[in-house]
């Protein structure tokens, strides 16, 4: 089980660069240790992709995404060769399964893979596998212990490790994307009145393609899945309304670059729709589960910086609402511009949350 899924085991190998490979760029974060062992934000940057080099979190082409790494890490000026990495949890089948807990290493080991064989639709042979004990059982008053499995085709994994062996860079561990980002959350819940306890948040990552919903109570989460909405739904329209080339129309988007009329026949009406998705997700949490409230919105991803989101989130759903910075909290090297980071900080949650696996 070298490396395969070694997120899950809680690995450390300092120095560790988190690299975060997405449909539209790469992202990479490294993060060191600054006084009174907080965290402080050494270097971070990013570097947008051809179109197509991923697509639904395969990787497509090695050389495009590879030349795109290669890029940000001359770009950032890192010099660390270890790298975290993450796959899109759509890729990683993850169970969580009852054992002995009287059993050694090896026999919790073989008995994982037993189970897996369960859960798992292919050959076990095309599988990397991997497994950490959560902790004793709540359900059981005998020596039982909860492990979470994790596995995935052992090909998406390699193309990864291919990518990054292509950059330079040497895969030290395997995270999933929304373990990841959570991680990065969690350390933000924890900066709240109370550290949180008993609110419930719903973090809302607004991708390029898809927005990705978790929402949380007390360190668990309790809801989680995503819709196909992302910002190339406005970047398309800027495509299709000023006949621009998609990379000149993100390009233009993300500068404010575009004619007077964009704000109100482009822009508005994509904040609309925005927060329309945002209450329906929300409505289909109270009516798929138990819970009745939502106490905070947490926005991230890169949409979420667009003026006005906020504000029409928070108005169309009566709930607070705010834009979340995975560095809130933590010393900034002379290698950062702070104000460059306030509006690419929504972005970085899973590279955060990667590059903070350097700390276990």
């Amino acid at each position: 089980m070298a490396l395969d899924l070694a997120s899950l085991l809680g690995r450390k190998n300092p120095p560790l660069v988190g690299l975060d490979i997405s449909t539209s760029d790469v992202k990479l974060v490294e993060i060191s240790e600054g006084s009174n062992k907080a965290f402080k934000l050494e270097r971070y940057g990013s570097e947008l992709l051809p179109k197509g080099a991923v697509v639904d979190g395969n990787i497509e082409n090695i050389e495009q995404v590879s030349e795109a790494i290669r890029k940000v890490i001359k770009k950032s000026g890192v010099s660390a060769k270890n790298v975290a990495l993450a796959m899109p949890a759509s890729a990683v089948i993850t169970k969580k399964i009852i054992l002995p807990g009287n059993l050694s290493e090896q026999a919790l080991e073989l008995q994982v893979e037993s189970e897996a064989n369960q859960y798992i639709p292919f050959a076990m042979d095309e599988v990397s596998l991997d497994f950490c004990v959560i902790g004793p059982s709540a359900n059981n008053a005998e020596e039982d212990v909860e492990v979470m499995l994790a596995a995935s085709r052992k090909e998406k994994i390699e193309d990864r490790v291919a990518v990054a062996e292509a950059s330079g860079l040497q895969a030290k561990v395997m995270d999933i994307e929304s373990y990841a980002a959570r991680a990065s959350i969690l350390r933000l819940i924890e900066q709240q009145p109370n550290a949180g306890q008993d609110q419930i948040y719903a973090l809302f990552q607004i991708g390029a393609k898809v927005t990705y919903i978790s929402i949380l109570l007390n360190g668990e989460v309790i809801y989680e899945r995503d819709q196909q909405f992302g910002g190339n739904q406005l970047t398309q329209d800027i495509v299709r309304n000023y006949g621009l080339a998609f990379e000149e129309a993100e390009l233009k988007k993300k500068q404010g670059d575009l004619p007077d009329s964009y704000e109100m026949e482009l822009l508005e009406p994509f904040l609309e729709s925005a927060a329309l998705e945002v209450t329906r997700a929300i409505q289909f949490f109270f009516t798929s589960t138990p819970y009745t409230r939502v106490d905070q919105i947490f926005l991230a991803g890169g949409c979420a910086v667009i003026p006005g989101l906020v504000d029409m989130i928070a108005e169309r759903t009566k709930i607070s609402t705010s834009v979340v910075s995975p560095f809130k909290g933590m010393e900034l090297s002379s290698n950062v511009s702070e104000k460059a980071l306030r509006s690419d900080a929504p972005s970085y949650l899973v590279a955060c949350g990667l590059a903070m696996r350097r700390f276990g």
